[in-house]
């Protein structure tokens, strides 16, 4: 994915951090890198509403099966299965963070590469 996305800039130290911590693959290390070299980082007060990041309920549609699933991604330690919350971190979450609704999203989970439309993005906050 080489399109310009818009991140916070505590969202922007936290992925910089996975990074140099080696807690993704390198693959996806290489993609956050060119993901970030193109991002730009905002205040949370001017992200824009409908810019996946914590505290966003996202509808997406696999563009494979057609699919639409709902994520709500918050905080990694607010993060919890019970509360149908995932952490702005996983492997979803990376893939989505600093996208819009409408763009669509191209992501290698482990063997198989993913395409995704960003469909609804709501903040809960």
């Amino acid at each position: 994915m080489t399109q310009e996305i818009l991140l916070t800039t505590g969202i922007y130290d936290l992925i910089k951090d996975l990074i140099r911590r080696k807690k993704v693959t390198p693959l996806e290390e290489e993609t956050l890198l060119l993901q970030l070299k193109k991002a730009k980082q905002l205040t949370r007060k001017n992200l824009p509403l409908d810019v996946v990041t914590v505290d966003s309920k996202v509808n997406i549609k696999n563009l494979e099966t057609n699919e639409e699933e709902i994520y709500t991604f918050v905080a990694p330690a607010r993060a919890k299965k019970k509360n149908n919350t995932e952490s702005i971190i996983s492997p979803m979450g990376l893939a989505l963070v600093g996208n819009k609704t409408g763009d669509v999203v191209k992501w290698n989970f482990g063997e198989e590469e993913k395409q995704f439309e960003i469909t609804n993005v709501e903040r809960l906050d």
